[in-house]
């Protein structure tokens, strides 16, 4: 049930929304149960059997925090956090580390025919942040109720943003449809709804038929020409951003009609003038993790130069081992470590760089490593390198016109979330952002792409 699908915007979203209602007008303090309820029937509508894995992760953290709070013990948040992150392992990278130690002659490397639960690396990192927070005396305790909304909370349980518990919490204990401005927050939640589905539907969809068959022929084997690679990797770098930032604008959309406001989570990253400026844009809510749960944890910048070079290499390389249990994910995170620490030794060296030169820098850089992140082998990539390289045939019949509107909006448009925070609060938005979302409906019904590339990860 992806938000881009019919089961979801004509048959869960108008179900969820009219008990929602019911409940914040009739009964207040069955709001939240009513959320948590709906988020546990929308993750169990993939697999009811993921249901129990998820509340006993919620149950299990939520027991370890309350004896925390009577113990103090920190002891119990480390075995906690390690078992989150020994459950993440379990499903996602035991076959990834059997895999390594079959690089090992002789040595016996069983494999777990195990399925990946969805959202799995979005959930555990909620509760890390949660639980680290606790551990510092910088998190209040929550009532199990809470807790569960702030795991599995619908819009963002599966694909994210990820939400530190401080940006979400306290709007739990509002009324949203009595608020001043609960209109207009409905009618800007319908826009950014149906923004989101645009750029996904009417801009992402269409460049998998470009970028799909190209890094699929180079799976098997196949040479790429030059104007095939080039094809790829441009469809694809823009494909990824429009599915994965429509769908994240999706979710805040979501989120703003239940009345809970999440934060942003790209800011227009394909115009970012340096490598740290890319990360301040792109999945930003998880670059706020990685700064403050890991790079930081790792040393950070207080400890000196090589402490810094080196938090930096370990923080990217497991962001990349984050987003796939592969070796192309973990090169991706490398390379781009490799870069945050020449441009940090760069600005170190006070050595200039003009803003148009650093775009285009880090326009290509981000491009050719989307190469890794898209291929599902390094010979895979390769054959992709080659023929960017021009080390194939040149080939024909480039396609471009579905590219066209895609570097637009990505590279000179307005974003989404700018777009709707800027229009004037008047009522009529939501008339508008009706009559988008029935044209996006016709096209996802004329040519349907109920594909998220996310989900894997």
């Amino acid at each position: 049930m992806l938000f881009n699908s019919f089961a979801f915007l004509l048959g869960f979203l108008p179900l969820a929304l009219g008990l929602h209602w019911l409940a914040e007008r009739f009964a207040p303090q069955w709001r939240l149960p009513v959320l948590v309820a709906l988020s546990f029937a929308f993750y169990g509508y993939w697999d009811w059997r993921f249901v129990p894995l998820l509340a006993l992760s919620i149950g299990l953290n939520w027991l370890i925090a309350e004896a925390f709070q009577k113990t103090k013990a920190g002891a119990l948040i480390t075995l906690a956090i390690v078992l989150n992150l020994a459950a993440l392992a379990l499903f996602k990278y035991v076959n990834f580390f059997a895999d390594l130690a079959g690089m090992i002659p002789g040595l016996p490397t069983p494999r777990l025919d195990l399925a990946l639960p969805l959202g799995i690396s979005f959930f555990t990192f909620h509760h890390v942040m949660y639980l680290t927070d606790l551990r510092r005396g910088e998190a209040p305790r929550y009532d199990l109720v809470r807790y569960a909304l702030y795991i599995a909370f619908f819009p963002q349980v599966l694909a994210g943003p990820l939400v530190r518990w401080r940006e979400i919490m306290h709007q739990f204990e509002e009324r949203p449809y009595q608020r001043p401005d609960a209109a207009e927050r409905i009618a800007r939640g319908l826009l950014l709804l149906t923004a989101g589905l645009a750029k996904k539907v009417l801009l992402g969809d269409p460049l998998a038929e470009y970028a799909n068959p190209v890094f699929a022929a180079a799976a098997i084997g196949k040479v790429v020409s030059m104007a095939e690679a080039w094809q790829g990797m441009l469809a694809f770098t823009f494909q990824i951003y429009f599915d994965f930032s429509g769908y994240s604008d999706m979710a805040l959309g979501l989120a703003l009609l239940f009345g809970i406001v999440l934060p942003q989570n790209f800011e227009a990253p394909y115009r970012s003038t340096s490598i740290q400026d890319f990360w301040r844009r792109w999945h930003m809510t998880l670059s706020r993790f990685l700064r403050d749960y890991l790079y930081i944890w790792l040393g950070g910048s207080r400890h000196g130069l090589p402490t810094q070079i080196w938090a930096l290499f370990a923080t990217m390389a497991l962001g990349g081992l984050w987003h796939g249990a592969g070796l192309t994910y973990v090169a991706w995170g490398v390379a781009h470590g490799l870069a945050l620490i020449v441009a940090l030794l760069w600005r170190r060296a006070e050595l200039p760089m003009p803003k148009p030169l650093g775009w285009l820098l880090t326009f290509v850089f981000v491009m050719l490593c989307w190469v890794l992140f898209r291929a599902t082998s390094f010979e895979a990539a390769l054959a992709i390198y080659k023929g960017l390289l021009g080390l194939a045939p040149t080939g024909t019949g480039f396609k471009w016109r579905a590219l066209l509107p895609a570097v637009a909006f990505a590279i000179l448009g307005p974003t989404a979330w700018t777009l709707v925070h800027r229009l004037p609060p008047m009522r009529w938005i939501a008339a508008i952002a009706a009559l988008l979302f029935v044209i996006v409906l016709f096209k996802i019904g004329d040519d349907a792409n109920y594909e998220f590339i996310y989900f894997q990860f």
